[in-house]
């Protein structure tokens, strides 16, 4: 039995290590290509996958631990989902208030940039079949990832063809909803935890 756990803990930690080095990566990329667009939904994109990339590396430090500390973990990882929802909420009204120019272009190539890198990382994470609620928890952010990006994809189109900024501030704001739906979520799932009996690790 500890065999199998010893086996399980190892290839769960490879994935998160895979996708933790992935999100961090789009943290970067989609960080500069947000500030060289102005583009407040590639920047809230980039926040939400950096913030991704931290719960990755604390899920990949909580493999084999005990329960409480898992739960913990994921627990943080929810915190940090709101956290994330209100600063982009805040970006996207400062960008109203100031103005904003995002570049379409560059929105959408990014944006599928970073649905195709987001769409492997949700595979390699339901490919283990894990109840652990830190798999869970990065499965919840990876599909968020994904659906966001669909968003901003939209986004440049319709600032390219009507040629104003009001598509890439509402995606900005939907993106918010998604990290604050995502961050309840795995309040909840931790909640529940006790209650679906999970395997003692």
């Amino acid at each position: 039995m500890s065999g199998n756990h010893s086996d399980t803990d190892h290839l769960q930690k490879r994935v998160l290590l895979i996708v933790l080095a992935l999100n961090f990566l789009l943290f970067v990329v989609l960080g500069l290509g947000g500030l060289f667009a102005n583009s407040s939904a590639l920047l809230a994109n980039a926040v939400d996958n950096g913030s991704d990339a931290v719960v990755y590396l604390l899920s990949f430090l909580a493999v084999g631990r005990a329960l409480i500390w898992k739960q913990r973990t994921a627990r943080t990882s929810g915190i940090m989902l709101l956290v994330i929802a209100a600063a982009v909420l805040i970006d996207a009204i400062r960008r109203f208030v100031y103005g904003s120019e995002p570049g379409g272009w560059t929105m959408m190539t990014l944006a599928v940039v970073a649905a195709v890198i987001n769409l492997s990382c949700l595979q390699l994470i339901r490919r283990q079949k894990s109840n652990d609620v830190n798999m869970r928890a990065a499965e919840t952010f990876s599909f968020n990832d994904f659906a966001s990006n669909g968003g901003i994809l939209v986004a440049g189109g319709l600032v390219m063809g009507l040629k104003q900024s009001w598509p890439d501030l509402v995606v900005g704001m939907i993106v918010a909803a998604i990290a604050l739906k995502g961050g309840v979520d795995i309040l909840r799932s931790v909640s529940d935890e006790p209650e679906r009996g999970p395997q003692a690790i």
